[in-house]
């Protein structure tokens, strides 16, 4: 498994109602893609302007064609990227198990 975090700050207030519905439109998409486990868009309610991606897909090599696909290049990279700052980050569980 290959799992991403993705921090999202959305720095206009103008831009979040549009951030929040290109997620939420991304989010089908992305799940219809071969390799991807899971992918949900959470907003904070205390910070409307952030958002948190958590991904779960088969591989990371699944994650990289990702980056192909409609979601990313019709949906985040025209919509969200130019309205955003993000830090992404490729995690691992915590387990108790050592």
């Amino acid at each position: 498994m290959f799992d991403l975090i993705v921090v999202v700050h959305v720095p206009e207030p103008d831009d979040i109602a549009p951030v929040a519905d290109a997620l939420a439109r991304m989010r089908p998409l992305c799940l219809a893609e071969d390799g991807c486990v899971n992918w949900e868009a959470y907003q904070s309610e205390d910070d409307q302007g952030r958002f948190v991606l958590v991904e779960r897909w088969a591989s990371r090599t699944h994650w990289e064609a990702h980056g192909s696909g409609d979601a990313i290049q019709k949906i985040y990279l025209q919509e969200i990227m130019p309205r955003i700052e993000r830090e992404v980050h490729p995690s691992s569980p915590v387990s108790s198990a050592q």
